[in-house]
């Protein structure tokens, strides 16, 4: 299916609401505008295979825009207005991108990317900005609502957040003359397992540039549902717009859960859910204690599944499943699961190792042939560079990135169980655990603590919070250095900026 079957045949039903204004945008309008859009692109001289960078918040044009380019056969390079100048500037250069859609709020930043004389085809989707820009809008309204007549299939180039290093961007092979409407595997999921369909409420609290909101989200517009489009993460207005639009399914992150548990008792308890059918979640390894406090307040409607922008596998699993096997990410549902040792061999049933996954999609890192290359091992099997082990039926089971992995006196120490653990504490809000320099051990294990109270920081609360680890996970695993911080660096998405920290930590060289 496609948005633009649902213009025909329920035009005036809503494709997507933006939640802060309660603007409703209908298929008609949608496809009206997209239509609009693509001709632009066509008399701009963008031709299928080009790529558009998009840098936009969530706007009320975002989803007109990448049906325009869908349909236009192009690549959108949906990239984040978080991002710092320089690396806007990388992935511009690197994506091949002839154009690049921003508002007046991501001007700013489209125009620090340029400082060092580059220069790409600038559109506003809100007016000129007083830069000379192309004002999308307006010009929209000069093109034909039909279609143009070569559409093909455009598809998503997106690049990780750089968490670890310069963002990475996938690009996937061009398929000159694909149809524009494709269902992808994920759609019968979709429908089998989270009751998802014309039907569909869709709550979209996250980002729309990072790859899981927005694939979940124009996945329902291609089945005729409706999205519900969050402008930022706030929990309390989640769980209203929960009821008020009687949403029956939403995607999230962790911190997304972990943050509407912190809200008061009598908070959660005066807002509805009841009209959820299927809610999931990815992203990052989630708390146990996390999971079943949602599975306890929401009831068995939490699906799990793991996978990443490279899309070269997935995991999924169920609820009743979860709780048999907690802590779980699921089987292969794309490809075959491998956990090998650092020669490539596989290695026996509840051991740790790399997870690969053979006969899944391939990919390739774009212009980055050595980063592709270690993603990939003798055999053709691909990672995206996470620890973890399988059990005896095939659950697998994550430990943490390899590149977040702490050597302190040659003990190999994951973070993820350290963060899990603190992130429990009724005192703590959000945690970070990194490897600092140390000239003994090379390594020290440092926790950077945001608290839900900042009043709350003191020498006597760090000597508590080592105890209650110590407790937990033993002398080995407790942080030598706790320290407080008013925020951590974490991406809309919930995505933390780890490589911030580290950098910071070892530049600094010193205890704090």
């Amino acid at each position: 299916m496609h948005p633009s079957h649902h213009a025909v045949t329920d035009p005036s039903k809503a494709a997507y609401i933006m939640a802060a204004t309660g603007t409703a945008v209908d298929y008609a309008t949608l496809e009206e505008r997209s239509n609009r859009l693509a001709h632009i692109w066509r008399s701009q001289g963008y031709r299928p295979g080009d790529t558009l960078a998009v840098v936009l918040e969530n706007h009320e044009w975002f989803f007109p825009l990448i049906w325009s380019a869908q349909r236009s056969g192009l690549y959108y390079a949906c990239l984040s207005h978080t991002l710092s100048a320089a690396d806007l500037a990388y992935i511009l250069v690197d994506s091949g991108a002839r154009g690049v859609v921003g508002s007046r709020k991501t001007l700013p930043l489209l125009e620090a990317a340029s400082a060092n004389g580059a220069a790409w085809q600038v559109f506003l989707v809100d007016g000129d900005g007083g830069s000379g820009a192309i004002d999308l809008v307006a010009a929209a309204a000069g093109f034909p609502p039909t279609p143009i007549a070569d559409e093909c299939a455009g598809t998503d180039m997106l690049y990780s957040s750089g968490t670890t290093g310069r963002p990475k961007g996938i690009r996937r092979p061009f398929e000159p003359g694909a149809p524009i409407a494709s269902d992808s595997p994920m759609t019968s999921v979709a429908r089998s397992r989270f009751h998802m369909g014309a039907g569909s409420i869709y709550l979209s609290p996250a980002p729309l540039y990072h790859a899981g909101p927005l694939r979940w989200a124009l996945m329902v517009q291609r089945m005729g549902g409706t999205v519900v489009v969050m402008d930022r993460f706030d929990a309390e207005e989640a769980l209203r717009l929960i009821e008020t639009y009687k949403v029956t399914a939403s995607q999230w992150v962790p911190t997304h859960f972990v943050r509407m548990l912190q809200l008061p008792e009598a908070v959660r308890d005066r807002y509805d859910v009841a009209s959820l059918r299927a809610v999931f979640h990815a992203a990052a390894p989630c708390p146990i204690p996390v999971k079943e406090a949602m599975l306890d307040w929401w009831g068995p409607i939490i699906h799990e599944y793991y996978g990443g922008t490279e899309n070269n596998g997935m995991t999924m699993i169920g609820p009743d499943e979860w709780l048999e096997r907690k802590g779980s990410v699921g089987r292969a549902f794309v490809g075959t699961i491998h956990i090998c040792d650092e020669e490539g061999h596989d290695v026996p049933a509840g051991s740790e190792g790399s997870v690969f996954f053979e006969g899944g999609p391939a990919f390739a890192y774009h212009n980055d042939e050595e980063k592709t290359r270690s993603a990939t091992n003798a055999k053709g099997w691909t990672t995206l560079g996470d620890i973890g082990r399988l059990d005896a039926d095939g659950y697998l089971f994550l430990t943490d990135r390899k590149s977040f992995m702490i050597i302190s006196g040659g003990v190999n120490i994951y973070p993820q169980e350290i963060e899990n653990c603190l992130a429990l504490h009724p005192k703590v809000r959000d945690v970070a655990v990194i490897g600092a320099p140390d000239p003994d051990m090379g390594e020290k294990v440092v926790a950077v603590v945001e608290l839900r109270n900042p009043a709350d920081a003191s020498d006597a609360l760090k000597a508590d919070l080592k105890a209650y680890l110590r407790e937990r996970l033993g002398g080995v695993k407790t942080p030598r250095q706790i320290d407080f911080t008013g925020a951590l660096p974490r991406e809309p998405t919930g995505k933390l900026f780890k490589r911030l920290l580290r950098d910071q930590y070892r530049s600094a060289d010193i205890d704090r």
